[in-house]
């Protein structure tokens, strides 16, 4: 008997594949970035890149989220071709060696995210909700394939000075509603929404939207939570990334109660573990 349950939603396709949230699924982080605020510079050669996906399966994920641009703030700025050159290859080596991997590509470019579709990944995360390449929305369209919509406001580098809510939940479903109406009028089907924790949030506001997270069910969406061992863990606790494997699986803990169907993590094995305890 589950401990806890999803809201039910619809299901995703994937190229052809259908998957389901009837349990909440797991999305492992793959960053190929030099300077993430957590695994920066650990994969950026392809074999340890390859290597860790293999682990990021074998623990559990059902997803990986391969991300070749850090968001977080003062992060190095790179251009598209650059983010394609780190992305592509390893996303064709990953699908050759593990063809039922199923892969999602990071990024807020358009020209990106097609790049990327077209060697072999299956969906779109997109920080910027379509905030910061008037082609996304249009290429998602044309590509058929599944849509992660993240509120932010602003870019990476101004996003924590634009905190200024009138009721954040409020502001944040308002936001995602005004873009699946969008995306609909254009024909996109499958839409994961994503409360942004840490982007344009101060730490109190990330903890309001956790503790608040199931009102956004409503909009009637698969959600996913992605706070793993982010600065509102570490700095609420004075620590460091590397020291809150306990409380980002605290917090996820919290997110499955609130019905959240994705986890976006680090450490997928534990992830695991919490999922497999409760469902």
């Amino acid at each position: 008997m589950s401990v806890f349950k999803t809201n039910p939603t619809q299901s995703i396709n994937l190229k052809g594949k259908l998957m389901s949230f009837e349990k909440p699924r797991i999305m492992g982080i793959l960053n190929l970035t030099p300077d993430s605020f957590f695994d920066g510079g650990k994969y950026t050669d392809q074999g340890a890149a390859i290597a860790h996906a293999a682990q990021l399966l074998s623990d559990g994920a059902d997803i990986i989220d391969i991300g070749a641009y850090s968001t977080r703030p003062g992060a190095q700025e790179i251009d598209a071709q650059e983010e394609i050159r780190r992305a592509v290859p390893l996303i064709e080596a990953i699908r050759q060696e593990f063809p039922e991997a199923i892969l999602s590509i990071d990024t807020f470019r358009a020209e990106v995210a097609a790049a990327c579709i077209q060697a072999g990944a299956h969906m779109i995360n997109d920080v910027s909700g379509g905030t910061l390449d008037s082609l996304m929305f249009e290429t998602v369209a044309d590509l058929q394939v599944p849509y992660i919509l993240m509120h932010m406001r602003g870019t990476p580098k101004t996003m924590q000075s634009l905190t200024d809510y009138e009721d954040l939940v409020n502001d944040v479903a308002y936001f995602l509603g005004e873009r699946i109406a969008q995306l609909r009028s254009l024909g996109v089907k499958d839409i994961i929404l994503d409360p942004g924790y840490g982007f344009a949030k101060t730490i109190e506001q990330n903890y309001e939207l956790l503790l608040r997270v199931n009102e956004l069910h409503y909009l009637g969406f698969p959600i996913l939570g992605g706070i793993s061992r982010k600065s509102m863990i570490y700095k609420k606790i004075h620590s460091s990334p590397d020291q809150v494997l306990a409380g980002t699986t605290a917090l996820n803990t919290l997110l499955l109660e609130r019905g959240v169907q994705l986890l976006r993590v680090h450490d997928v094995k534990e992830a695991r573990q919490l999922v497999d305890l409760f469902y």
